[in-house]
């Protein structure tokens, strides 16, 4: 069966060290083009991915992981793409895993993350048993990035309504939830982290000033929306 016209989006800032290793692997076993959105970085992150045949899109300065995310899904939408997949760029995202991602589309739903339990410690699975409470969202894995998002989603994602989104985990799953669009989660393997730390899960103050914040998203997101003007930007 040949692979819809997908777009992997990969917002990279800083990851020299692991950016060749998943471009080799993602082209030795798929046929989708890569837009690598260098966030800002100081290092050779941005040369590097295009000598291995990424588009690269440059930000002048680091705007962060869902604004970088957010400039790949509206380069998606201009270039008339069917979907796009997301991807960490520091190495924990196993590109073969892209695999459960397209099962779990064929159910038709408009959004499949891509689901790892046994990853991170006592932090990370404390903030996501909150996030679910909060969010009434039913993802485990709800800071997970590997996702895949249909035309539907992306066309949601690219609105400047979308860039007011702090983080791309919870609020972007709370605003797509808000338009009805589904949302699946399947099972994938992820590597650990090799380089560099994780900006939420470094330490206790970090996940707590996270869950407070994050709290905040989803007391202001969690309500249906019911502006017809903005729904019908939509529908």
């Amino acid at each position: 069966m040949a692979h819809p016209n997908l777009l992997v989006v990969i917002p990279a800032k800083d990851e020299a060290q692991t950016i060749a290793k998943l471009l080799v692997q993602l082209k030795q076993n798929y046929p989708f083009d890569v837009v690598v959105i260098d966030d800002g970085s100081i290092d050779d992150t941005a040369a590097i991915a295009r000598a291995h045949g990424a588009v690269v899109l440059p930000h002048v300065r680091a705007l962060g992981a869902w604004k970088a995310t957010q400039t790949g899904m509206r380069y998606a939408y201009k270039k008339q793409y069917d979907g796009v997949i997301t991807m960490d760029a520091d190495g924990q995202h196993i590109p073969s895993q892209i695999d459960q991602l397209l099962d779990g589309a064929k159910s038709g739903v408009d959004v499949v993350v891509g689901s790892c339990l046994s990853r991170g410690d006592a932090m990370r699975h404390v903030a996501w048993r909150f996030f679910r409470l909060v969010s009434g969202i039913n993802v485990k894995d709800i800071t997970s990035g590997f996702r895949l998002y249909n035309l539907a989603a992306v066309r949601v994602l690219s609105t400047k309504e979308a860039t007011m989104l702090e983080f791309q985990d919870l609020g972007v799953l709370l605003l797509l939830r808000s338009l009805n669009l589904s949302i699946k989660e399947v099972d994938v393997q992820m590597d650990e982290r090799l380089i560099g730390k994780s900006r939420i899960f470094n330490s206790w103050f970090s996940v707590m000033s996270y869950m407070a914040t994050t709290g905040l998203v989803c007391l202001t997101k969690a309500i249906p929306l019911r502006d017809v003007r903005y729904l019908k930007r939509f529908y």
